[in-house]
């Protein structure tokens, strides 16, 4: 190898943001993890929301309380449904009146 060229690998400090440390080599001196093996949800099982710049607020706002115009509310059917009922009652109780010829 050429002397010069390459960085300098020293001991290295890992910080993650849960608090766990532990000691590597690297090119730098210190590193900050936003996420690490002993927090991450895959590896512990547990769900845990990593929020970086209010993403998940911003989704929850712009996706989270909406009402699908497909669904309708329970009251608009109920009072559909009794509407059609008493059409159908006035239709099956009235009786016809023919025209002899």
């Amino acid at each position: 190898m050429k002397e010069g060229i390459h960085p300098k690998y020293v001991d290295c400090i890992v910080t993650c943001a849960c608090g766990y440390t532990f000691r590597t080599k690297s090119i730098k001196p210190e590193i900050k993890l936003d996420i690490c093996a002993n927090c991450h949800p895959y590896f512990t099982g547990k769900q845990k929301l990593v929020d970086t710049a209010g993403r998940v607020e911003k989704f929850k706002k712009r996706y989270g309380e909406k009402v699908l115009p497909t669904q309708r509310p329970k009251k608009e059917k109920k009072a559909r449904t009794e509407k059609i009922k008493k059409t159908a009652e006035r239709i099956l109780t009235t009786t016809v009146k023919r025209k002899k010829k």
